[in-house]
């Protein structure tokens, strides 16, 4: 089955790069483009492709709204986006993640990395493990501006759900967590997906950003 692809970024060559290498292998296609948040929630909704590569910063409507835009609402739609960024540590990826993203790669990626990461994408899962998530978030909520947990974000989540959400966002596998727990792989499974549900989350990265809001865990608890 071939993957579709819409490619966003403000930059022409960078587009043209991204297509070029995208439409080298026989099972990715790039069906469209856009230069900025607003042609790209149009073109997206218009094409539903799998994928979208996302840039962050770019005038008028950036990454991060149109994310927000495309993923939030009563009609969202089915894509899985993937954040391309200058830093790894930009504060921007961040909120992305947040949004909906289901991972971010560095823009100087090497071709093959980027190639596999839009298959990644593609089946549903998220491209970034949860410690490259951690120490982004633990990067955010050192900064002055940060509001401090939300205490009641975990209303409604269970002793063990709890257990489970802090080893994710330790960054420890199903099978880890359920060595570490002494649960079936697939009771962590049915744990995980509990936790997907009650938090809103989209995937395993978001659930990272959910135990780092709610003080579960925290930057002086590493």
């Amino acid at each position: 089955m071939t993957v579709r692809v819409v490619v966003v970024d403000d930059e022409t060559l960078v587009r043209a790069g991204f297509r070029v290498l995208i439409e080298s292998e026989d099972d990715l296609q790039v069906v469209g483009e856009a230069a900025d948040g607003t042609q790209a929630v149009r073109v997206i909704r218009e094409l539903r492709p799998d994928v979208a590569l996302m840039d962050i910063r770019m005038p008028g409507l950036n990454g991060i709204e149109a994310i927000r835009t495309l993923l939030g609402g009563p009609s969202p739609v089915p894509v899985h986006v993937l954040v391309l960024t200058t830093f790894d540590l930009d504060e921007y990826v961040f909120e992305a993640l947040r949004a909906g993203a289901a991972g971010f790669l560095l823009k100087d990626t090497p071709p093959a990395r980027l190639i596999d990461a839009v298959r990644v994408i593609a089946t549903g899962e998220s491209l970034l493990s949860p410690g490259v998530t951690r120490r982004l978030i633990e990067t955010y909520v050192r900064r002055p501006g940060y509001p401090g947990p939300v205490t009641h974000a975990l209303d409604g989540v269970t002793g063990r759900e709890r257990d489970v959400l802090g080893l994710i966002a330790r960054g420890l596998s199903n099978n880890e967590i359920a060595a570490e727990l002494y649960l079936t792989v697939g009771t962590v499974k049915t744990h995980v997906s509990h936790l997907l549900t009650k938090l809103g989350a989209r995937d395993r990265a978001q659930l990272v950003i959910a135990a780092y809001e709610s003080g579960l865990v925290g930057p002086a608890r590493r």
